[in-house]
């Protein structure tokens, strides 16, 4: 069963998880890649290690912003001074075992994080890409709750 990206905690080190999410970003670190994987929940660090699975880690190299994955592996600690305090989940990492590439995202008009600043007329445009942003998230949630009280 998937978990949540943004509900995993330091309580989960140790678990398999599956996560299926959008990539918000991409770093490669010379032969250990790094993906920020974002759901409706919040944004885990996965870390993808041509060790582990070596198709999984060229799939990796070819990830975008945006692109939709499923990612096989386990809750970890992150190595000590590798914290991120300003993320929720920033003190664990998921080591991936298998990466699949759902959907592949073409360069976009831009990016949910970078929306402040971007023409209302294109945000219209593109809405899709604007209900993706955390903000819109947590008004609808707030609307939900309220409609159901």
């Amino acid at each position: 069963m998937p978990h949540s990206c943004g509900e995993l905690s330091i309580n989960n080190t140790g678990q398999d998880v599956v996560l299926m999410g959008w990539v918000q970003k991409r770093r490669d670190h010379g032969g250990v890649i790094f993906l920020d994987l974002r759901d409706r929940s919040g944004v885990v660090q996965v870390v993808v290690s041509p060790d582990s699975d070596e198709p999984s880690f060229e799939k990796a190299a070819t990830v975008r912003a945006e692109f939709v994955v499923a990612v096989e592996g386990q809750v970890q600690r992150r190595p000590s001074g590798t914290e991120n305090p300003q993320m929720a989940t920033g003190e664990i990492e998921v080591a991936a075992d298998e990466l699949e590439i759902l959907n592949a995202a073409r360069a976009l008009p831009f990016y949910p994080g970078d929306a402040e600043g971007v023409d209302e007329a294109l945000r219209l445009r593109y809405r899709y890409l604007d209900l993706r942003r955390p903000e819109f998230w947590h008004i609808f949630t707030m609307r939900q709750r309220a409609a159901s009280i």
